[in-house]
């Protein structure tokens, strides 16, 4: 991408090469690797301590070790909030679908995951959702997954009552605010931040999906998987996963950075980097960890996962601060709130991405792992993710994030 580029999104000329680079992990760590060097040269908010990259790395293995002793990890993915409680939820939906064909049983799954994913920013630290038929409760990203599960599962978000197992475009822009509170269980004692938020990125999603006959020739989220049929055969790269979500969802995320018309998502201003731009796709790299496995079941060859990075989150970020390998140089802004668009929460992020590269690394050496196959994919999942949720529920009961974030349900 040209280095002289600016921030303006109006009058400054992108190519379609600067495109497609901002909508690759490169230019993900493009921006992360030059917020570290700022932050090591004293340029940021933060102060960077290389003495506790050791520490964190063993911390991050000893969880690792506690929660899959084989090593035998799955992808970070939404799937394991769908299996939270000792309850394999999938398996309730496998049934369900058992008589269809390899292809319809992805359709049917990257309906359900593409949603749910979109409905996974931050709850807050009061909401929690109440499973009928087990009395178990779950809050944070594991409630809203099991919740998301039961209204895909019951038919709210398909306009065809007689095939409730489904989301359409008509049947996600029909989806109400209060269907969504209801099956969320959100009420005055039970709030639930950013409902309005993410009902829009449902209802963005079905008009999105109407638009793009060519990425959803189905007229449903899940018709991606034909999309990548057709274009890639069944040899698909993680970037491509990627590129195609992106390509795919742009359009649904609230308006902030344009380049040429296109929508680039969770991509933000920030003058101290190339271009001006910090990019960091989480939500999108979350989807696309989560449409391996049901890719991989219809019989498609995933290659390249390791060129994903981490992602950009509270959990991992909250690692880094909670296990002092990153601090504020003013304690004082733990206290106060802090907007996604902030310089203080993109410098967060951007450390987040470039140490998860740095630390992820050192967790594949000393367990003698490849890249191939220890991706970042499995160290989240395994260990960093786990380990900031750890880290954070030892230093507050309400296992918060060390950051206030003020999150309109559509970034965190």
């Amino acid at each position: 991408m040209n280095n002289q580029m600016n921030n303006s999104t109006t009058t400054q000329a992108y190519s379609a090469a600067d495109l497609d680079f901002l909508l690759s992990p490169l230019a993900i760590r493009q921006s992360a690797e030059k917020i570290l060097e700022l932050t090591q040269a004293g340029q940021t908010h933060f102060h960077y301590h290389p003495e506790q990259f050791g520490p964190v790395v063993d911390y991050v293995i000893e969880v690792i070790r506690s929660n899959y002793p084989a090593l035998e990890i799955p992808f970070h993915s939404r799937w394991g909030h769908f299996r939270v409680g000792d309850v394999d939820r999938v398996k309730v939906l496998e049934n369900k679908i058992a008589d269809l064909d390899a292809l319809e049983k992805a359709r049917t799954k990257l309906d359900l995951v593409i949603t749910s994913v979109l409905l996974d920013a931050g709850a807050g630290n009061t909401w929690s959702y109440k499973e009928q038929g087990t009395d178990k409760v779950f809050s944070r990203s594991e409630g809203l997954g099991v919740a998301s599960f039961y209204l895909f599962m019951e038919g709210h978000l398909s306009d065809n009552k007689a095939k409730p197992l489904q989301a359409t475009a008509q049947g996600l822009q029909n989806l109400s605010a209060e269907q969504l509170r209801q099956a969320f269980q959100v009420s005055e004692n039970n709030p639930l931040i950013g409902v309005e938020g993410r009902l829009s990125l449902l209802h963005n999603l079905g008009t999105t999906i109407a638009q793009k006959k060519d990425l959803f020739p189905g007229g449903r989220p899940g018709s991606l998987v034909d999309y990548l049929h057709n274009r890639y055969g069944k040899k698909i790269t993680g970037p491509q996963l990627l590129r195609a979500v992106l390509d795919g969802l742009g359009e649904i995320w609230p308006g902030r950075v344009k380049v040429a018309g296109v929508n680039l998502g969770d991509i933000w201003s920030y003058s101290k980097v190339p271009g001006g731009l910090a990019a960091f796709h989480k939500l999108s790299q979350w989807m696309t960890y989560s449409l391996i496995e049901p890719l991989l079941e219809a019989g498609f060859e995933l290659v390249d996962i390791e060129k994903l990075t981490g992602l950009a989150e509270y959990r991992n970020g909250g690692l880094l601060l909670d296990r002092g390998l990153i601090s504020l140089k003013d304690a004082n802004l733990a206290k106060q709130s802090h907007k996604p668009e902030s310089e203080l929460i993109i410098e967060w992020r951007g450390l987040t991405v470039s140490l998860l590269d740095r630390i992820g690394e050192e967790v594949r050496s000393k367990l003698n792992k490849s890249a191939a196959d220890f991706p970042l994919a499995k160290v989240l999942e395994g260990g960093t993710w786990w380990a900031g949720r750890k880290a954070a529920k030892a230093l507050r009961d309400d296992s918060s994030p060390p950051l206030k974030i003020e999150s309109d349900g559509t970034v965190f």
